[in-house]
């Protein structure tokens, strides 16, 4: 497909990537959540009444005999997705539970496969170190696991889902994997319904590698058919699950309706249209209540970096794309005079962003995140350059050369600055230093990254 733009002396025939229109519509931005207000009121009660009676199950000090009782209930409420608002109570009684068990030293040996690997699970998420020498015992003379443990169910689930916090070199952990794969794979067609639904979910999505609103809203599903499940918990999930969502809906509404005054679709038909794809990323993110303001900044840059992306790989002239470089790098208004009519569009609806989200953090005390946020565009933009004179100057870089440069354009170190901007207290300077610095680890993270990005689409390039 080719598109024609008039803009004075860039009137060009010009290549467009031809992606589909967005599947949305005006649904969103025609969200009227204020319809929802008077129940939303009505839910805000019973939820408060609620959230009192689960605070009360996460206090005071617990002895030996309530720890598999505690970790049950805390495990249930981080998966019914209403943690957040217990973060200081449950890390307070992890640090307990933590303490106990290690003091006892008879205290995993007592204790059967659900028990120890919801347990082992539990701490590790929360950073506490746990040897998988306590699974050494659910082993046969010969190093395998015990045949028996095929028919424990839920320690089987249980320990496949510990796996995924195995460290390098845990052999034990590896070996657990596949013993509860397979083993669950092959018994999922012979569970009741709900319970096949829920294992085939976790074989797919374990809790590792499943984002958080997703998990919750499948485990609410599941945890309403377990026979003895708590009530006063099940019922707090759903109300916590509608009140949020509602919140998520009037976000993603504004946000639409400020992607449609830009009027993409018409000034730069060649971009996608991902608005609502794009709020949903950062929802994977962080999706909690009070992160609001770092949603609707990160969402908007997220969207306007697709818009620069589709610019940069498929439409802009070379000499156009280091015009937009350039002006970026100097982040002035006044930049905008010299470019073409349709970059324009791009370049002042990024720096009026910026400058909504300086205001915000001025009034915070933290004005100094900003900064980070747009050096980290700059090199997004330069990365996109580089990659574009490799293609103008058809030249084929080492595989070095290409991962220096590719894994800034994933624009994963883009969002990984971004993304803590809005987070308002929470994040001070030390963690911007941190991203800055690029350990390996970071860097490791950005090449999967990269890896995994041109697995997937390097057919459509």
């Amino acid at each position: 497909m080719t598109t024609t733009l008039d803009n004075n002396a860039y009137n060009l025939q010009r290549q467009s990537a031809n992606f589909d229109p967005s599947v949305w519509g005006n649904f969103f931005i025609t969200y009227a959540c204020d319809d929802m207000k008077e129940r939303a009121n009505v839910w805000h009660e019973e939820a408060k009444v609620l959230k009192v009676k689960i605070q009360k199950m996460l206090i005071g000090d617990i002895l030996i005999e309530h720890v598999e009782q505690k970790v049950s209930i805390i495990d249930a409420i981080e998966r019914l997705g209403i943690a957040h608002h217990f973060e200081t109570q449950i890390q307070e009684k992890l640090h307990q539970i933590f303490k106990l068990v290690n003091d006892d030293k008879n205290y995993y040996e007592n204790h059967q496969l659900t028990t120890l690997a919801l347990l082992f699970r539990l701490l590790r998420q929360h950073g506490y170190y746990v040897s998988t020498d306590i699974f050494n015992k659910f082993k046969d003379n010969k190093d395998e696991f015990k045949e028996d443990l095929l028919e424990d169910r839920e320690g089987m689930l249980c320990l496949y889902e510990a796996t995924h916090l195995k460290l390098q070199g845990e052999i034990i952990l590896e070996k657990a994997f596949d013993f509860t794969k397979s083993a669950l794979e092959s018994r999922v067609p012979q569970l009741k319904p709900s319970l096949g639904a829920h294992v085939s979910h976790t074989l797919r999505w374990p809790i590792q590698k499943c984002l958080p609103r997703l998990g919750a809203k499948e485990y609410i599903t599941f945890y309403e058919d377990v026979e003895f499940h708590n009530e006063v918990l099940l019922k707090f999930a759903k109300l916590d699950f509608n009140l949020l969502q509602m919140q998520h809906l009037k976000e993603l509404s504004i946000i639409s309706k400020w992607w449609k005054d830009i009027d993409v679709q018409k000034k730069l038909p060649y971009a996608r249209d991902r608005i609502t794809e794009c709020y949903f990323w950062i929802v994977g993110v962080y999706y909690e209540p009070q992160y609001a303001l770092a949603r609707t900044f990160a969402a908007k840059v997220i969207a306007l970096t697709s818009v620069l992306d589709d610019t940069y790989d498929a439409f802009g002239t070379y000499d156009e794309l280091v015009l937009l470089t350039n002006a970026f790098e100097r982040w002035d208004i006044s930049a905008m005079d010299e470019l073409p009519e349709y970059m324009k569009v791009i370049y002042e609806a990024m720096l009026e962003t910026y400058n909504e989200m300086e205001e915000e953090l001025v009034k915070q005390g933290r004005s100094y995140a900003i900064s980070y946020a747009k050096d980290a565009m700059k090199r997004q933009v330069k990365a996109y350059l580089d990659e574009a004179k490799w293609l103008v100057t058809k030249k084929v870089p080492s595989i070095e050369e290409y991962m220096t440069v590719a894994t800034a354009s994933t624009g994963y170190p883009l969002m990984a600055v971004v993304s803590l901007v809005g987070m308002q207290q929470v994040v001070t300077k030390d963690p911007f230093l941190w991203l800055k610095s690029e350990p390996d680890v970071l860097q490791s993270v950005y090449r999967l990254c990269r890896v995994m990005d041109d697995v997937v689409s390097h057919q459509i390039k």
